[in-house]
C-alpha cells in the first residue's frame, strides 16, 4: 500500500494520500488550506489519480481547503453532517481562532456526500469503515483500513494525547465515550495515523497514553 503523509498549514495539519500502490487512483484524507499544490507535487510524483476526498471534521485546518481542492481536482469531499456548522463556514472559524482571514480560498466543497457511523467506502480499490467518533467535534470520524490495519484518527488519538474539547460543539465525556466503544476496541497492531503528528499504535496508546491510562477503558 502507498501511503505519503504531508505536513500543511502552520497547524501542521497531516494530509494523507493513500492507495494500492502507485500509479493509479489515490484517496485524500483531510484538506488544510493551501494544501492543492503540495498535494499535486505528491499525485504527480507518483502518478496517482484522486478519487475522494475524506474529510475527519470540521475544523478549519481539516477542512479549509476542501473547497478550492475539490473544485480543481473534481473529488467528491465526504464529510458528516453533523459537522456542519463548521465545514460551511470555515472563515468564520479564521476570525474566531486569528482574528483576522489570512490571504487564500477558504471555500467549502459545495457538494459533498454524507458520512455516517458504519459506512463502508470502496474507494481507489481499498475498503474504508467509517468510524463515527464525536467529542472533538459532534462530526468527527474516524476511518480504518481493516484488511491494512491502518486507522486515520484525525483528532480524536493522537501519539501521547486525544483531540482537545474546548471548543465549540466539543465534549469531553463523548470523545471518551468514542474512545471506548469504537477506537481501543481495535487490535493493539492497528497503526493510528493521527491529524497532527507522529504516528503511533493502538497497543502503545493504550499502555502509555496519559489520557487513558487510569480511564478505565
Amino acid at each position: 500500500m502507498f501511503l505519503r503523509r504531508l505536513e500543511l498549514w502552520p497547524a501542521a495539519t497531516n494530509t494523507y494520500l493513500v492507495a494500492p500502490g502507485p500509479g493509479g487512483p489515490a484517496v485524500l484524507v483531510d484538506a488544510p488550506p493551501d494544501c492543492l499544490d503540495p498535494i499535486r507535487e505528491v499525485l504527480a510524483e507518483h502518478d496517482l489519480i484522486p478519487v475522494a476526498l475524506l474529510v475527519t471534521h470540521g475544523h478549519v485546518d481539516h477542512v479549509g481547503g476542501a473547497g478550492h481542492l475539490t473544485a480543481h481536482t473534481g473529488v467528491t469531499a465526504y464529510i458528516h453532517p453533523e459537522d456542519d456548522f463548521l465545514t460551511r463556514n470555515p472563515t468564520d472559524q479564521l476570525l474566531t481562532l486569528m482574528g483576522m482571514v489570512p490571504p487564500g480560498d477558504f471555500s467549502p466543497p459545495h457538494h459533498y456526500r454524507e458520512l455516517s457511523d458504519g459506512l463502508s467506502l470502496d474507494l481507489a480499490g481499498l475498503r474504508f469503515e467509517v468510524l463515527a467518533t464525536p467529542g472533538h467535534t459532534p462530526g468527527h470520524c474516524c476511518f480504518l483500513l481493516a484488511d491494512e490495519g491502518v486507522l486515520f484518527s484525525g483528532d480524536q488519538l493522537f501519539a501521547g494525547s486525544i483531540g482537545r474539547t474546548d471548543l465549540p460543539g466539543g465534549d469531553y465525556p463523548t470523545l471518551m465515550e468514542s474512545m471506548k466503544t469504537k477506537v481501543l476496541p481495535l487490535d493493539d497492531q492497528v497503526e493510528v495515523m493521527p491529524g497532527h503528528g507522529s504516528a503511533t499504535t493502538i497497543g502503545r496508546e493504550r499502555r502509555s497514553n496519559p489520557f487513558l491510562i487510569g480511564e478505565g477503558i
